[in-house]
């Protein structure tokens, strides 16, 4: 049977201590974890820093002697946002001996829910759909930051809160794409309706260059608000757009778009422009960030051009490597349940001030429930908030 025991506040040695391999020669006791990223496809412009930032851990870990002596075998390939290469790469890694996963996109992440449980591999993806933290839908499945759903609840509250009167008028341009659709499809829209909120949709056809007349029936619509689920490239484009046609509205962009990128992409028009961020951006200065840039800085690199997908990408591997620890800790057998069933024993889990402490427990895989919400100022993102916690439905 499998021993459980509450991880509660784990002291960052511990959590941090495993290590990885990028796909070599593997030592024969190496640990296998499966990844895909995307480094050539749509979401390139985040997924390569998110790439970095898990292979960045996985060889600061390896210095520091592996789980309990066993060094990660990483293996991952870039499978350019394809969902068919993102299940042919998964059944690959699991047949080489994968024992967890970490993934990338929505749309695929979605797709392989139930070979993941059927596999019983556990599995961290960079998409936050709500849905993939129902244990009922994906019992393999754990989010390790806030869900898309609950990010744009946080901000339509924000906006409930401070409109004034009125009703309040809201556009949310989105990917074309599973995860473009992900925050009104599981519960935004009614969450808006809830709230009093006139929410339309607008959706960003991949590769466009101008998204000129999306803006003008916004402008129709009198919608005094934006909000981007969409990466920072595309949203980037569309703040310029936006800020030359001199529409007045406050923008407001999910995790996939709040980070240094889009101020680099968006410049000026970037001014103002606020940003659900669950995971601190390095230049932030706590313990959790800390870590990464003495490794940068180890490396002979900076922090600068990184964005807050580094770390994310950093902290999600943490947490599977201190669920793997428990497990090896107490004797037992280093398989995907016994991964899964150490996760689900993880309460006020110690995230260094990089995000709200994780809690997982059989019954629900949302871990996080909060985020702050940075703005933009001179060029950089600060925070605007405290810690919020995504409120329920009214």
């Amino acid at each position: 049977m499998t021993r459980r025991r509450r991880a509660a506040r784990t002291p960052l040695f511990l959590l941090l201590a495993t290590t990885a391999a990028c796909g070599g020669d593997a030592a024969p006791d190496a640990i296998k974890v499966g990844a895909i990223f995307d480094l050539t496809g749509p979401t390139a412009d985040v997924g390569s820093d998110y790439a970095d930032g898990m292979r960045g851990y996985v060889d600061w870990l390896n210095a520091q002697g592996g789980i309990e002596g066993r060094p990660i075998d990483l293996m991952y390939q870039d499978y350019a946002y394809r969902i068919p290469r993102a299940e042919q790469l998964y059944t690959q890694f699991v047949a080489e001996g994968a024992v967890a996963f970490m993934g990338w996109g929505t749309g695929d992440t979605e797709a392989l829910q139930l070979r993941i449980a059927e596999d019983e591999v556990p599995f961290s993806s960079a998409s936050l759909s709500h849905v993939l933290g129902d244990p009922a839908e994906a019992p393999y499945n754990f989010l390790v930051a806030t869900s898309y759903t609950d990010q744009f609840r946080i901000a339509l509250d924000w906006i409930a809160s401070n409109h004034g009167e009125g009703t309040p008028v809201v556009a949310l341009m989105h990917m074309a794409s599973p995860f473009g659709l992900s925050p009104s499809r599981y519960g935004g829209v009614e969450f808006a309706e809830a709230l009093g909120i006139d929410l339309t949709l607008y959706e960003m056809p991949r590769g466009a260059v101008d998204y000129t007349a999306e803006f003008s029936r916004i402008r129709q619509s009198g919608a005094r608000y934006v909000v981007f689920q969409n990466t920072s490239g595309p949203a980037g484009v569309a703040l310029q757009n936006a800020r030359s046609l001199g529409l007045d509205a406050t923008f407001i962009c999910l995790n996939w778009c709040s980070n240094a990128q889009l101020v680099r992409i968006a410049g000026e028009a970037a001014e103002g422009v606020m940003g659900t961020m669950p995971y601190a951006p390095l230049g932030v200065d706590v313990p959790g960030t800390r870590v990464i840039r003495e490794y940068l800085d180890a490396k002979g690199e900076s922090i600068e051009g990184r964005t807050n997908a580094y770390t994310q990408a950093w902290w999600t591997f943490a947490v599977f490597a201190g669920a793997m620890r428990q497990v090896l800790a107490a004797g037992d057998e280093l398989t995907g349940a016994n991964i899964k069933a150490a996760l689900e024993t993880f309460t006020d889990f110690d995230m260094q001030g990089v995000t709200v402490p994780l809690t997982f427990t059989p019954d629900d895989h949302l871990g996080a429930k909060g985020l702050r919400i940075f703005r933009v100022e001179d060029g950089e993102w600060v925070p605007m908030t405290e810690f919020i916690q995504a409120p329920a439905m009214p």
